[in-house]
């Protein structure tokens, strides 16, 4: 049996615009395929090229997708009846960004897709990202590093359009 330790490092802004619209502007950024289509799509492919053409089909304009959302302010609201908190964790990613992380350092694949998480608070609606370069960086892999530094830029990028 092996345990690492590994060292994350969080990415975090708060913004002051209301959490639907920070929500709705980050949505509005990746794409949203129907997953289960998506994903019937992608086993019917023959070769990597229509395989690449199925994943582009989903993106958005960050070239990310929303693979899943998890409403979990909603299962705290029912349980206390308030309408607060709002929380919610989206699992962001590209297939094809997985796949060059994972084809360099395979634990990739424990870290990818990505969540993003945005919660509202007394002070603002806060974004939070654990970066992927902090997952890999123990690995020592720089091919699958180069490949985390860019999908954490599109990510931190991304939230800080967001927030603002």
């Amino acid at each position: 049996m092996t345990i690492a330790k590994v060292e994350v490092e969080r990415f975090g802004l708060t913004s002051s615009k209301p959490f639907d619209a920070v929500v709705a502007a980050f949505k509005s950024a990746v794409g949203q395929p129907d997953m289960v289509e998506f994903f019937k799509q992608t086993r019917a492919t023959n070769s990597f090229q229509d395989l690449e053409r199925v994943v582009q089909s989903g993106l958005g304009r960050t070239d990310l997708m929303l693979f899943a959302e998890f409403d979990l302010g909603d299962i705290l609201r029912r349980e206390t009846g308030s309408r607060t908190p709002r929380i919610v964790r989206l699992v962001v990613g590209n297939p094809l960004i997985m796949k060059e992380m994972v084809k360099h350092v395979p634990d990739a694949g424990s870290y990818a897709p990505v969540t993003v998480l945005i919660d509202e608070r007394p002070d603002g609606v806060h974004v939070s990202y654990d970066k992927m370069e902090s997952y890999l960086l123990h690995y020592g892999s720089s091919e699958a590093l180069a490949v985390a530094r860019n999908l954490d830029a599109k990510v931190t990028t991304l939230l800080s359009e967001c927030a603002r």
